[in-house]
């Protein structure tokens, strides 16, 4: 590969891309995921009154009282946006959490089975088959299956989410696990008598991670997403907790009636958070590969 160069100040050498200082500006992108990041920790401390609670006139438009205004029934539009960010991104964080490491550890062991002759590899190839279906079912009715058999709440959310977000993990590992374990290392640990375990877990995984690594990002982005979608359905969070797909869905109405904030703001939280992850992922993709994050 050939490196790409630029002229250095005084026009008498080259020096290379990959050798330039990174430029602190790059990762400004990722500050907004930083933010909601720590309105998600301290959010018990950020809001100025119940969200669960009733505690103004209804529909009560945006004052030095009630920053973002009241909803229909008078709950603190502010006040719940703010709680919805910490049970969104906890949520999203554990889906991210869970369904990369299930990624990781069946693609792996996916990728390094599924051409043998035995059980293991007809156990592989059967899961192989199993992840490519995945595809043809929306995500959507994935998540309203789970919900409506063990009813809405944050447990069954998070497994729905990470029933959803595994199979995009696998695909990516595995396809880094079969170009990986051809490579000149892994044959001269098998030649060393290592066991097949060690050589998966201590050569094959450490190079054939960083696809699914990446991806991490994006996964949290679209649990948000997901999660949001089906609170927007009604068959999300049981209101009066506070969840921005469900407070979307309830200030719908009262927006033909001139009341705009109660929709706006949670949406504009929600597009943040998903813009805001899918930044980190650009810039954590440039890290992993060595690179600096900027666009090329």
């Amino acid at each position: 590969m050939v490196a790409t160069t630029l002229v250095d100040s005084t026009g008498s050498g080259r020096v290379p891309r990959s050798r330039r200082p990174r430029r602190p500006v790059a990762f400004v992108p990722v500050i907004p995921f930083l933010v909601l990041v720590v309105i998600a920790i301290a959010g018990p401390l950020l809001v100025p009154f119940d969200p669960e609670r009733v505690v103004g006139p209804a529909t009560m438009a945006p004052s030095g009282e009630h920053w973002f205004g009241t909803d229909a029934t008078g709950m603190d539009v502010f006040s719940r946006v703010i709680a919805a960010t910490r049970i969104n991104f906890f949520m999203a964080l554990i889906v991210t959490v869970v369904a990369t490491i299930l990624g990781l550890v069946i693609g792996l062991l996916v990728g390094m089975s599924e051409a043998r002759t035995g059980a293991s590899g007809v156990v592989g190839r059967g899961i192989n088959r199993i992840v490519d279906l995945s595809d043809a079912i929306p995500a959507l009715i994935v998540g309203i299956v789970v919900v409506g058999l063990f009813g809405p709440s944050i447990l069954s959310l998070t497994v729905a989410l990470s029933f959803i977000m595994v199979p995009n993990q696998v695909r990516l590992t595995r396809a880094e696990v079969l170009r990986v374990r051809g490579d000149a290392y892994v044959d001269a640990a098998r030649m060393a008598g290592q066991r097949p375990l060690r050589i998966m877990f201590r050569h094959v995984l450490p190079n054939a991670c960083r696809p699914a690594i990446e991806n991490s990002s994006l996964v949290f982005g679209i649990s948000i997403i997901v999660s949001a979608s089906l609170g927007f359905l009604g068959v999300g969070l049981v209101p009066p907790t506070p969840e921005w797909g469900a407070m979307i869905a309830s200030g719908v109405s009262d927006v033909m009636l001139g009341t705009w904030w109660t929709t706006l703001f949670p949406a504009l939280a929600l597009c943040v958070a998903v813009a805001s992850a899918a930044a980190v992922s650009g810039v954590l993709t440039a890290l992993t590969r060595g690179g600096s994050p900027i666009s090329r």
